[in-house]
């Protein structure tokens, strides 16, 4: 998956759930710290294309693939494009923040969330990591 500053915020969303259907991503005015959430306030609107959100002047393009870490990722569109990013791993019906497993890869969270899947048939709850995340 290839991105650059003529995508729309809707078409990389969409491009990224094909490619990781138990993940998604979503674009913020501001970066997180490490180990921390991203405020629903600070969405950046789907219609936009990544030149056109007002940002500190950065331009380039990203190679997204399954061995990228989650962290080095999200650091990249702050880098490369100026917005912040936060992936979400699907559990059960809920999207969690990966605040606590950003060291993971994309296919490692993806392959995380589908055993979550998977199990969630046999369990009501939530493993340890995913309750700690909801918090």
């Amino acid at each position: 998956m290839k991105i650059n500053e003529k995508n729309t915020i809707n078409s990389i969303q969409q491009e990224f759930l094909k490619n990781y259907p138990y993940l998604k991503i979503e674009f913020y005015k501001q970066s997180h710290e490490k180990g921390e959430g991203s405020i629903k306030d600070h969405i950046i609107n789907g219609d936009l294309t990544l030149a056109e959100i007002p940002k500190k002047p950065v331009s380039g393009s990203l190679q997204i693939s399954g061995s990228l870490k989650v962290s080095e990722l999200e650091r990249a569109f702050t880098d490369i494009f100026g917005i912040g990013a936060q992936i979400f791993r699907k559990s059960g019906n809920t999207w969690l923040q990966t605040t606590t497993s950003d060291e993971l890869t994309l296919d490692q969270q993806s392959q995380k969330a589908k055993d979550h899947d998977r199990a969630s048939e046999e369990e009501e709850m939530p493993d340890a990591m995913d309750r700690q995340e909801l918090e």
